[in-house]
């Protein structure tokens, strides 16, 4: 299956194809794959994602699908790149790590069937969709800062294309230790549906992104902390974890919270009350 990713090279951004451990780019230069600096491997008009789609994640908040997907909008300036740093805001201590596959447009689609949706589809590469769940309080409609904070949608190593989703493993570890563990299989709806749903009102462009959902286990990350999410047949996406620089502002705006909605969310399975309320103080 060909391989393209997006590198810094000599100060420019160049598509390079993988060939064994070295990356080649068009005009014959070769960097080695462990030395280049990776970009995003495409550059989407928007990213959009879905908000539950595998079962194991459905069944641990014992909650039940609704009928059809539902989505939001990670703004493209959440863009991160393999290796790249993911900043948790100074002042924020829920940022959850959720390993996904990401699809990538490669013709412009707009009313599509989900029989036809393949045709449209570039190839796929490996997502972490963190989560920010300090501010789910006020975003919990739009998840515009929970989800759309920068450097929070990491993309990559590479673009695969020929790709079937079909029965393919999803893993992330933490600091090595495996702590997702899925499958496509348990996919509600598949990639070829989630192109067509968002295809009957969304103009999609070549590059834009759709995030196809995350198992069971999504929990809370650390600074220190390294993040990797491996795709079987699409590579292993590393991050870590950094603070950021400046606190988040008092000044203005609504502030971190740690409400029950916040936990229970970031927590997930290990939150203590799932199943039942805790008592009001």
């Amino acid at each position: 299956m060909p391989e393209y990713r997006r590198i810094l090279l000599d100060g420019a951004a160049v598509q390079v194809t993988v060939d064994g451990d070295e990356l080649v780019a068009g005009d014959g230069r070769r960097v080695k794959t462990e030395e280049a600096h990776h970009l995003p491997p495409v550059v989407p008009s928007k990213v959009i994602a879905v908000h539950l789609n595998h079962q194991s994640r459905v069944d641990e908040f014992g909650i039940d699908l609704p009928p059809t997907p539902t989505y939001f909008h990670k703004p493209t300036s959440a863009l991160n790149s393999h290796k790249g740093a993911i900043v948790r805001p100074e002042g924020c201590k829920w940022l959850n790590y959720e390993g996904e596959v990401a699809i990538v447009i490669g013709r412009t689609a707009r009313n599509i069937s989900p029989e036809e949706a393949g045709e449209y589809i570039a190839g796929y590469t490996v997502a972490n969709d963190y989560g920010l769940h300090d501010f789910r309080d006020t975003d919990a409609g739009s998840m515009l800062r929970v989800k759309g904070s920068d450097t929070l949608c990491p993309l990559g190593p590479g673009l695969v294309t020929d790709w079937d989703f079909r029965g393919k493993s999803l893993r992330t570890y933490v600091n090595g230790e495996v702590v997702q563990d899925g499958s496509t299989d348990e996919m509600q709806w598949d990639m070829h549906y989630l192109v067509a749903d968002i295809a009957r009102t969304i103009t999609l462009y070549p590059g834009d992104v759709l995030l196809s959902g995350t198992p069971a286990n999504s929990r809370p990350v650390q600074p220190g902390d390294v993040v990797e999410v491996e795709v079987e047949g699409l590579g292993r996406l590393t991050n870590h974890i950094v603070t950021g620089p400046t606190a988040i502002r008092t000044d203005v705006g609504a502030q971190p919270t740690e409400s029950e909605e916040v936990l229970s969310t970031a927590l997930g399975g290990d939150w203590e009350f799932r199943g039942i309320r805790p008592p009001r103080r």
